[in-house]
């Protein structure tokens, strides 16, 4: 049983009806749905989505996600399209884009992210995008694929401590994905880069700090914190319930560290508040 602080009310309200009608019209998927978010009621209502683009099925088996594995389908060419018509349905200014991993792709999926933002800023010219990426296998030219496109917050979760990417990412790489976030940053210096970490898998809290001092150093600007859920009796087991006052000395830790922003709660996933936790940080990217 979870404690008492991890409950969350039921779904309910007029804008989630509405928001779930109109991702079934477009025949869309969310990460809110996919990966059974615990905020999906909350976000919904607040008219705030995560689109998971490239299908719902990823290539990658990490032990603590809930979304489906397999072989994926091919991809579907208007998907993009579909995606740009429900933000101008839904009326958003603010949109998060992820994906599932796509190891069966030349690029990743990269090419299909860039589409995505622009048929977004096609219609929408005054829409914030923030993608939540995977790593494209190290192949830096899917990256430079996404940043040519001008996202204006970059996200990649590093996820947990690398003792234990073996067990919870066995298809990642810890160095690939703090490469990842370097690069970014050399890249574009401007850009407004973005990571998380998930507790209560098996790490201890000496692990948890040098992670997010790394994360830091990559220049990365915000850093969401949040405790790991069970998602389903083959995901990973929970090893530990993480209190909201710790949650509160990481967030003063994150901040000492020189994080711009950290978000950290029992609650917290990568996109919870997303919007909130960009301002005051990002300088909307005009230059598209």
């Amino acid at each position: 049983m979870h404690p008492n602080w991890l409950k969350v009310k039921l779904p309910t309200g007029k804008n989630f009806y509405e928001i779930k009608n109109i991702l079934q019209e477009k025949r869309l998927h969310t990460v809110c749905e996919e990966a059974l978010c615990p905020n999906i009621g909350e976000c919904f209502e607040q008219r705030t989505a995560t689109f998971l683009i490239l299908g719902n099925t990823c290539t990658r088996h990490c032990g603590f996600c809930a979304v489906k594995k397999g072989s994926p389908p091919g991809i579907q060419e208007d998907e993009p399209h579909r995606i740009a018509e429900a933000v101008k349905k839904m009326e958003l200014h603010y949109v998060v884009i992820t994906s599932v991993t796509r190891d069966d792709l030349p690029d990743g999926g990269a090419s299909v992210y860039a589409k995505t933002i622009h048929c977004i800023r096609s219609c929408m010219k005054d829409c914030r995008i923030e993608v939540l990426i995977p790593d494209f296998g190290g192949v830096t030219e899917s990256l430079e694929t996404v940043l040519s496109a001008r996202p204006d917050v970059l996200n990649h979760n590093i996820e947990t401590v690398p003792r234990l990417y073996s067990q919870v990412r066995p298809r990642a790489d810890y160095n690939r994905s703090r490469k990842l976030l370097s690069y970014a940053r050399e890249k574009m210096p401007f850009l407004t880069t973005k990571s998380g970490l998930m507790l209560g898998l098996g790490e201890n809290r000496d692990e948890i700090i040098t992670v997010m001092q790394t994360i830091r150093n990559t220049g990365c600007d915000i850093l969401t914190l949040g405790q790991y859920l069970r998602p389903g009796k083959d995901a990973l087991p929970i090893q530990r319930y993480y209190h909201p006052e710790e949650f509160e000395l990481f967030r003063r830790e994150g901040m000492r560290m020189g994080f711009k922003h950290v978000e950290a709660g029992p609650l917290v996933r990568s996109s919870y508040h997303a919007k909130t936790q960009s301002e005051g940080v990002t300088v909307f990217n005009k230059e598209y």
